[in-house]
């Protein structure tokens, strides 16, 4: 949203678009800390030892006091993200964690406070990395004036599918992961030894979606959409010589990767042939990412969550049963299935980008806009919006 509105060259709009993310903030904050204490309290009855399940209630208990804090931080990143401005909440991420470095090392080695330290320290974390986002955004303007529930609906419309979606999705991976942890310890240390290692290769291409969300949402709020196909191949360029590059590393150096986390004769081979699966879905993983960070910029937020929803439910917990548990072939079983997963989304989201599907979407979003804009202008002022810069003698950049 803050990008499109920087797009249409309506940068007024971000403080009442912050306003609204902070209120979200608050609200989605304080629930999250009734809601978690609740589940804080029934971990215990999860733990195989009484001493573990205390150590998890007191753990959770603890963080889930920082929520809002958390979450306001999201806020403001994010605002700062569709700003182009990448840097700052980056500088804050790594005070942040600098931060929550040294309080655990405080806390939990000098003080011994066991988990109860590791909580404050985490805690002193999140509000560092809040301060040092907001901060950039006091030097960028921090009003919040003219926030409306509108403005909160119009987060709702966009983010609630993106919400559910991910929601949903790491449901359908948890339960993978619930499949495999029946299937035996070997198979499911196999596993997070292989997830520990993809999570290297994943991230990044996260990034690359991030910076194209808000190169699409630029174009689609200056009325440049034939731009967002143009970031996306660009994007997905450079997604796809880090994942290719990953893919040959996965090929050439797994058996090195394994041995960095074991030795054991039994563990090693399965968790080189499940790396060997990762090196088959990662170009396409990225390629997936990459679509729909665009897409979701361009406004198109609904039907890529759908189809994520859907791949993932459709591939990897059945999969997973069939093939690992029916027919015994362990974790392999399960990651076959996140394949097909990955792939089918990635096939379905850029058929849908390459065929302009989102068109409507980025459409709606500059009548969004427009209207907003009616709304706020002076009398006899009727604001331009979606017209080409040279016709009405501006002029656009898209930083980065």
């Amino acid at each position: 949203l803050a990008s499109q509105a920087i797009g249409a060259g309506k940068r007024a709009e971000l403080g009442v678009y912050l306003g609204a993310g902070l209120a979200v903030a608050l609200v989605l904050g304080v629930l999250t800390i009734g809601v978690g204490g609740l589940v804080a309290q029934a971990l215990p009855l999860l733990a195989a030892r009484d001493d573990a399940g205390e150590a998890a209630r007191l753990y959770l208990r603890l963080r889930v006091l920082g929520a809002p804090v958390v979450l306001a931080f999201v806020a403001i990143r994010e605002l700062r993200y569709g700003e182009g401005d990448m840097r700052s909440p980056m500088v804050a991420g790594l005070v942040g964690n600098a931060v929550n470095i040294a309080f655990n090392y405080l806390f939990v080695m000098v003080l011994a406070w066991g988990v109860r330290g590791s909580a404050y320290a985490t805690l002193r974390g999140h509000a560092m990395e809040l301060v040092g986002v907001a901060l950039a955004q006091v030097r960028a303007g921090f009003s919040v004036r003219g926030t409306r529930l509108g403005h909160v609906l119009e987060r709702r419309d966009v983010g609630v599918p993106t919400g559910l979606q991910f929601l949903l999705e790491m449901g359908s991976f948890s339960l993978l992961t619930v499949i495999i942890s029946t299937l035996g310890e070997v198979q499911m240390a196999a596993h997070h030894i292989a997830i520990q290692v993809i999570h290297f290769s994943f991230l990044p291409t996260v990034a690359l979606a991030e910076a194209g969300s808000v190169l699409a949402g630029q174009a689609v709020g200056a009325g440049h959409d034939g731009l967002v196909k143009t970031v996306a191949r660009n994007a997905l360029g450079a997604s796809t010589l880090y994942t290719g590059a990953w893919t040959l590393g996965l090929v050439l150096a797994g058996p090195w990767l394994v041995a960095l986390f074991t030795d054991d004769p039994e563990l090693a081979p399965v968790a080189l042939v499940l790396l060997y699966v990762a090196a088959v879905f990662q170009i396409a993983d990225g390629a997936a990412t990459v679509a729909r960070g665009v897409l979701r910029g361009a406004g198109d937020a609904k039907v890529p969550a759908q189809l994520g929803v859907l791949c993932a439910w459709v591939f990897t917990p059945p999969l997973a049963w069939g093939l690992g548990r029916v027919l015994g072939l362990g974790a392999l079983g399960g990651w076959v299935g996140l394949s097909c997963e990955i792939l089918t989304l990635a096939l379905l989201c850029w058929w849908r980008l390459e065929h302009d599907r989102w068109l409507p979407a980025a459409a709606a979003a500059r009548e969004r806009l427009r209207t907003g804009m009616l709304r706020g202008a002076p009398l006899g002022e009727v604001p331009e919006l979606g017209v080409a810069p040279a016709e009405r003698g501006a002029s656009v950049s898209f930083g980065g």
